[in-house]
């Protein structure tokens, strides 16, 4: 892995200020006692900074890993990293400004500064997502470590971007708010993250996602976190390798990401599905429960054809050795083949 050093600075800032802000709305929320839409006022900043934390310490590490030898890709990689930096704060300093006003952030209609305010948040985020489908296009060309750590790079990315656009679908007017608008009624918010219920009823404890309906920030938040999980299943790999001998082959490893790759993608998936047909996480029914233990079944399947199957013509590994046919020992995790 490369060295924090050289991870990209202005994200790695940002990450900071987040943990700071994260700080502050917790102390907030220990001496502010103001509930809005059902969830204490303080909630949203705090689940937010928490969780640019880890996306933007994420992106910074990969940006990281466009070498230097290849200048372009890294000076574009770096702008576009800032980019995100920037439309983050402007996401964060927004969301704080309407918690001190005592209002909504998301889906503010109410008067015009806050449909503006809503506006612009919008944007950033479509900027952010931009910001982000560089630095992923960029990565897919880059020659990134071993196999295992690149392909994680390229899918969590994939699935990093698929769950930043869920969230629009949360922008979108709940056919509630469609029959109102169409009956000449003035709405004061448009759009929701609940499907099926009211935004603000009951809530699952710190996130308060719906334990009555869907709800959209479910796969929003699994999707946009797998930036940070698929590279740690490598890491955590990396450190197995030493004891296990199997994981000291490259086409191992390389199968167990791919393998967990797809498992992610189908969860994702399937709280997607589970959402938007208005079922809350903790109520599933029973297409939901066999969809889910398909899933399950597959994935154990993929990781023991991962850890059991060999390539022909493939060596096998011995125990105290380096390379043998041709494969990886888990101290080279760290090289970069640039």
């Amino acid at each position: 892995m490369s060295s924090w050093r050289t991870w990209h600075r202005p994200l790695v800032v940002f990450a900071l200020v987040m943990a700071l802000w994260a700080v502050g709305s917790a102390v907030g929320l220990a001496v502010d006692d103001r509930v809005l839409t059902g969830a204490p006022i303080w909630a949203k900043p705090f689940k937010f900074s928490i969780s640019f934390v880890a996306y933007c310490l994420g992106l910074a590490w990969m940006i990281s890993l466009l070498g230097e030898d290849r200048p372009r890709l890294r000076r574009t990689a770096w702008w576009a990293g800032t980019t995100v930096a920037v439309a983050s704060a402007v996401e964060m300093v927004l969301i704080t400004l309407q918690v001190l006003r005592g209002v909504r952030s998301h889906f503010n209609s109410a008067t015009p500064f806050d449909t503006q305010v809503y506006s612009l948040m919008g944007n950033t985020v479509v900027v952010l997502w931009l910001g982000t489908l560089v630095v992923a296009a960029l990565l897919w060309r880059a020659r990134t470590a071993d196999r295992a750590t690149a392909w994680s790079i390229r899918i969590s990315t994939v699935l990093a971007l698929t769950g930043a656009g869920l969230g629009f679908l949360m922008s979108l007017p709940t056919p509630e708010q469609q029959r109102r608008e169409a009956a000449g009624v003035r709405l004061l918010e448009s759009g929701a993250h609940s499907v099926g219920v009211p935004d603000g009823g009951p809530g699952m404890f710190l996130t308060g996602w719906s334990t009555t309906g869907g709800d959209l920030r479910i796969p929003h938040f699994f999707g946009m976190h797998a930036l940070q999980l698929l590279p740690l299943l490598v890491l955590a790999l990396a450190a197995l390798a030493p004891r296990h001998a199997r994981l000291r082959d490259e086409g191992v490893r390389v199968r167990l990401v791919l393998t967990a790759g797809a498992v992610y993608a189908a969860v994702l998936a399937l709280l997607t599905w589970q959402a938007l047909r208005g079922q809350s996480l903790v109520r599933p029914d029973g297409a939901t429960l066999g969809a889910a233990a398909a899933v399950l079944a597959g994935g154990v399947l993929g990781v023991l054809a991962a850890l059991f199957g060999r390539r022909r013509g493939a060596a096998p590994v011995e125990e105290g050795h380096g390379h043998a046919g041709g494969e990886v020992v888990a101290g080279d995790l760290g090289a970069h083949r640039q």
